[in-house]
């Protein structure tokens, strides 16, 4: 069966990302970022809407406060109260769950894409990318990186500036570089 190169992306398979479908996925999701982080001023209502145009899912009452950066935004899926702060990234090449009521502080990097350890494979520039699933309630405090492939449980927290590379149970606290789970 055929795939395109964005069903491969979403699917986390090895893509083209030169692709042009992405290439222009990409471009709307710039111009969307300008709109979207130029409207500081705006209520939080309009904010909703504008963020409703683009991301995947918006729950009621999720709010990103500008600027905010992201690849394509239709893989990201916010809960109810989600509140992102100032700054943040996604790198959505696949999808990204947000629970109800997680709360990110400033400058959170939530990563999806990643790419061949092989020199030999990087050169050729495919891309692939793992999902990541943050559950509900969760708090991740400034800074903190999460990358490719990780699930969060719901309740639990991730310190500011850890760098979370495997998965994080319901309930926990993690902190530092890697992230590791306080006992």
């Amino acid at each position: 069966m055929f795939m395109s190169e964005r069903q491969k992306m979403i699917s986390g398979l090895p893509y083209d990302p030169g692709d042009p479908e992405l290439q222009a996925d990409q471009t709307a999701a710039k111009q969307w970022m300008a709109r979207y982080n130029a409207a500081m001023a705006a209520s939080p209502a309009e904010r909703r809407d504008l963020l409703r145009q683009r991301m995947g899912e918006v729950g009621e009452g999720a709010i990103i406060r500008p600027p905010f950066h992201c690849d394509y935004g239709y893989n990201i899926r916010l809960g109810r109260g989600v509140f992102m702060n100032f700054n943040c990234i996604i790198l959505d090449v696949c999808e990204v769950e947000i629970g109800d009521q997680t709360q990110l502080g400033p400058a959170v990097q939530i990563l999806t894409a990643d790419h061949p350890r092989d020199a030999a494979q990087r050169a050729e520039g495919v891309e692939f990318g793992k999902p990541v699933v943050i559950g509900r309630n969760v708090w991740i405090g400034g800074g903190a990186i999460i990358l490719p492939g990780v699930t969060i449980g719901d309740d639990a927290v991730i310190g500011a500036g850890s760098v979370v590379t495997r998965d994080v149970p319901e309930g926990a606290t993690a902190v530092g570089n890697p992230a590791r789970v306080k006992t």
